[in-house]
């Protein structure tokens, strides 16, 4: 798996319709709050042109991409962390993902029901911003309680933990969130531990209408503004344009998205888009058998990229036979690599690269 995400919104701002399109699953979407009752979970294949063109020297078997993993819950409103609405029955559905999707609308329909009365998209993601914020003091405080009730006894690493909970509370009682907040790696396995959705990186996602898929709307660029304030990334999309892409035969989409002068789907974006923010890369396996690949954090030395695989890769790591994806095409293949001397020998500290073509050698 690439990683895995929740999508978060308001009711109404094509939270699930977005979700229907990137994932194709079906989920129910309608004109009024909390049509998504339950939280759905869809897989999407991660498309990489990468694949496809090492697939034509190897002639596998299969071609088997990387997936991302997304989770749509029902619309949050005002007061969700005390229970309006349905969208706080379902944050833990949430707690284990690595990152959150922040869908905005940013278009104007007055015959869509915006669940506040009108469109103002800083307004909006505050709402939300201030649910998960409730919602992890929650966490906080039922922690903070359990370990001051044992740290009275004069444990030094209890007492740390307790002022590092009581940090954590202090920043989510003044808005701020958790991001940050762990400062040792004590601190953030302590922070991992407790999964607090303030913690995880955003990516917002500006639901534009069909006639501004280049994001212009102001509403657009006060989410730009928002999320540079907050270091998270923006991905413009229109989801009734994605909606129809969806629906469409894999041959038929690149003359959709030409005609609708797109480069690129909206899927896309917000997976690079994804991959960027979780300082995420990919490299491949090419044989026979299987083109594929995997997805690790950059800067992962080769023994951890191999334990992606199965950890006896790494227990028994003895080296890796590296091909940058650029040299693989230039010789068509890897036989013509050998021959160019275009295969590198790499030891345990080799730092593993984005599009590397990769075969470990190992002890059992």
């Amino acid at each position: 798996m690439g990683f895995n995400c929740g999508i978060v919104g308001l009711p109404n701002v094509g939270k699930s319709t977005i979700f229907n399109a990137l994932t194709s699953a079906g989920a129910e979407s309608a004109n009024y709050p909390f049509c998504t009752i339950d939280p759905n979970v869809g897989v999407v294949l991660v498309p990489d042109i990468r694949m496809k063109k090492l697939a034509e020297f190897v002639k596998p078997e299969r071609i088997l991409p990387t997936t991302i993993e997304i989770v749509d819950i029902a619309g949050l409103v005002k007061g969700a962390s005390q229970g309006e609405g349905l969208g706080n029955k379902f944050l833990g559905h949430i707690r284990g993902v690595d990152a959150i999707i922040h869908v905005v609308r940013c278009f104007d329909d007055e015959n869509i029901i915006h669940v506040n009365g009108n469109i103002d998209p800083v307004r909006d993601v505050e709402i939300i911003q201030t649910e998960l914020a409730l919602a992890d003091l929650d966490t906080v405080e039922k922690r903070l309680l359990r370990v001051e009730k044992f740290s009275k006894n004069g444990d030094r690493k209890l007492k740390e933990e307790s002022d590092f909970y009581l940090r954590l509370k202090q920043a989510l009682e003044q808005g701020r969130g958790a991001r940050g907040v762990a400062e040792t790696a004590e601190e953030r396995l302590l922070m991992r531990d407790i999964h607090l959705l303030t913690d995880k990186p955003v990516l917002y996602v500006a639901n534009v209408a069909e006639d501004d898929l280049e994001g212009t709307h102001p509403f657009v660029s006060e989410v730009h503004g928002l999320a540079a304030r907050e270091g998270a990334g923006v991905v413009v999309i229109c989801g009734s344009v994605e909606a129809e892409i969806s629906e469409l035969a894999e041959e038929e989409k690149g003359t959709f998205l030409a005609e609708m002068g797109l480069m690129e789907s909206g899927l896309d974006r917000l997976i690079r888009s994804g991959y960027e923010l979780l300082g995420l890369i990919t490299y491949f396996t090419a044989g026979k058998k299987e083109v594929r690949a995997w997805t690790i954090p950059v800067g992962t030395k080769a023994p951890q990229a191999a334990a992606v695989i199965h950890s006896d890769f790494e227990k028994g790591f003895i080296r890796a036979e590296v091909i940058a994806y650029s040299d693989y095409i230039i010789a068509a293949g890897e036989a013509g690599a050998k021959v160019k001397g275009l295969m590198r020998l790499e030891g345990k500290e080799y730092v593993a690269q984005d599009g590397d073509v990769m075969h470990f050698r190992f002890n059992v």
